[in-house]
């Protein structure tokens, strides 16, 4: 067996270990509330940096004024608990115009 396949193996099993382990674990495993807390934290500021490198950065540049502002946009929308079509076209509308004025 190549160590290509090898290696698709051992994570396709990993994967299925992973996702097995919550409904098997299920109400024998009780977490304290602090760290239900710090999870809920941290899932949070893992969301937070994906958006951030995303929004921020294209290739290892900067990627302009109108991609943040665009995904600003969509902030507001999804905090004002818009509709998602309307945070997607929304956030789309707002790059868009920007690049259409000339903002990169």
């Amino acid at each position: 067996m190549s160590g290509t396949a090898l290696m698709v193996l051992a994570l396709a099993v990993g994967t299925y270990a992973f996702r097995l382990v919550g409904p098997v674990l299920h109400g024998r495993v009780e977490l304290p509330d602090r760290v239900r807390v710090l999870l809920s934290a941290g899932a949070v500021v893992l969301l937070v940096a994906l958006l951030a490198t995303g929004a921020l950065t294209e290739g290892g540049e900067f990627a302009g004024w109108a991609r943040p502002a665009g995904v600003a946009v969509g902030g507001v929308l999804a905090w004002r608990r818009a509709p998602f079509v309307v945070v997607v076209l929304g956030s789309a509308a707002a790059a868009a115009a920007l690049r259409a004025a000339g903002v990169p």
